[in-house]
């Protein structure tokens, strides 16, 4: 059994992001293409898209630089 490295740990991290980010915005485009209410859900997973997206700079930031801009 191999110990992880912060660097492996980082990287699975991200990706882990990265794909939440991306079904975020799949949802999103999924549900601007029905009704009213729907439009709604879609804005809202649209702000989870983005917010996805500002971790995964803060994180990086965090790693890289050892600080948050």
């Amino acid at each position: 059994m191999s110990v992880p490295s912060t660097g492996e740990a980082f990287s699975k991290f991200i990706e882990h992001l990265k794909l939440a980010q991306e079904d975020a915005a799949t949802l999103y485009h999924l549900h601007t293409d029905t009704d009213r209410k729907s439009k709604l859900m879609g804005q809202g997973w649209f702000v989870i898209s983005e917010a996805l997206k500002l971790m995964i700079h803060n994180a990086t930031s965090l790693a890289t630089k050892g600080r948050l801009n």
